[in-house]
């Protein structure tokens, strides 16, 4: 007891003296929050998973808890982020592009939201049962198609895909973990998703069921880009899943984590800063982190970086347009 009590003063002594030592950052911490909330999105998709990991981690790092709120994606994760009804969330970048210019889904601007780092790039990609003979998107026309929550990525996104390729389909929303289900019952011809990979509900189906993957053929891509420019091709490794025998070529968006402009900006650097000290932690919640990497702040071309964030990057030497810079 008496070693316990010893320790415990000198931890209490060490941390005095750092306050002492440094009056600034104790300063900049009296005016921090006591905690944090992110959102991330529904059961079964990656910000689910992801978003769990990093509050945890990062709050342990930086001595405030982030408890995760469970919301329905990127659409409203801007939303309550915008209204201070949330600090932190997580966004695909074409979702942001609209908040930040009042269009599309949004019915105005959405300015106050920061970037603060890049996280991975969401492939869109389906998902059929083996039985079913579907095995292209064309195929999908006259079918019940599960594309998860509404004001999610997929959930904005797939309606107008659908009618950029001219396919008529009945379009299904709901968790993600309910979509995976609804198709290994018969009751959706397909699931529809964007998110990290791997996916937790496509890999959950497939943990019981004969399934097709696939994504777009190159015509399909261009009229997407003509339809959406902010979409990007990107492939889907074949070894994302077992029943995968060669890659998929589709599109995507990236995803960026974001936070209110009030929040201090000691904190959010500590935030970035915490994140990518600790990557290969990150790495091991979920595979997407991988592409967590401070050279990727370049998949930003319009959201202002929060000033903390800002100072981080510049101090790891990257460089961040003048545009970029938020006040």
């Amino acid at each position: 007891m008496v070693s316990i009590l010893k320790t415990l003063a000198v931890a209490v002594v060490a941390t005095a003296s750092v306050a002492v030592c440094n009056p600034v950052l104790a300063q900049d911490k009296a005016n921090w929050p006591k905690t944090l909330t992110l959102g991330t999105a529904s059961v079964g998709g990656t910000y689910f998973i992801y978003g769990q990991v990093w509050a945890t981690l990062v709050g342990e790092k930086i001595g405030i808890p982030i408890n995760t709120q469970q919301t329905q994606g990127p659409n409203q994760n801007i939303i309550l982020t915008q209204q201070k009804d949330i600090d932190l969330g997580m966004t695909t970048m074409g979702v942001a592009l609209q908040a930040w210019e009042g269009k599309g889904w949004a019915k105005e601007k959405y300015s106050n939201i920061r970037a603060l780092f890049p996280m991975y790039d969401t492939p869109f990609h389906f998902v059929a049962l083996k039985r079913s003979g579907i095995k292209s998107v064309k195929d999908l026309n006259g079918k019940n198609i599960g594309v998860g929550p509404k004001a999610g990525t997929p959930g904005t996104y797939f309606p107008i895909m659908f009618d950029a390729l001219g396919i008529k389909a009945t379009i299904r929303n709901g968790q993600a973990s309910d979509m995976s289900s609804q198709v290994a019952d018969g009751l959706l011809a397909s699931f529809a998703f964007a998110a990290g990979l791997p996916i937790a509900a496509f890999s959950e189906l497939e943990a019981t069921n004969e399934v097709t993957f696939f994504g777009f053929t190159d015509d399909e891509i261009k009229k997407l880009q003509a339809a959406a420019p902010e979409l990007s091709e990107t492939v889907i490794p074949k070894a994302t899943y077992k029943s995968m025998t060669q890659d998929d070529k589709t599109v995507g968006v990236y995803n960026f984590a974001i936070a209110h402009k009030d929040l201090p900006a000691s904190l959010t650097y500590e935030i970035v800063k915490a994140i990518h000290a600790n990557h290969g932690e990150l790495v091991k919640g979920h595979s997407a982190a991988k592409e967590t990497l401070p050279e990727n702040v370049t998949k930003n071309t319009f959201l202002p970086f929060h000033p903390g964030a800002a100072r981080y990057y510049k101090e790891a030497g990257i460089a961040i347009p003048e545009k970029l810079l938020a006040n």
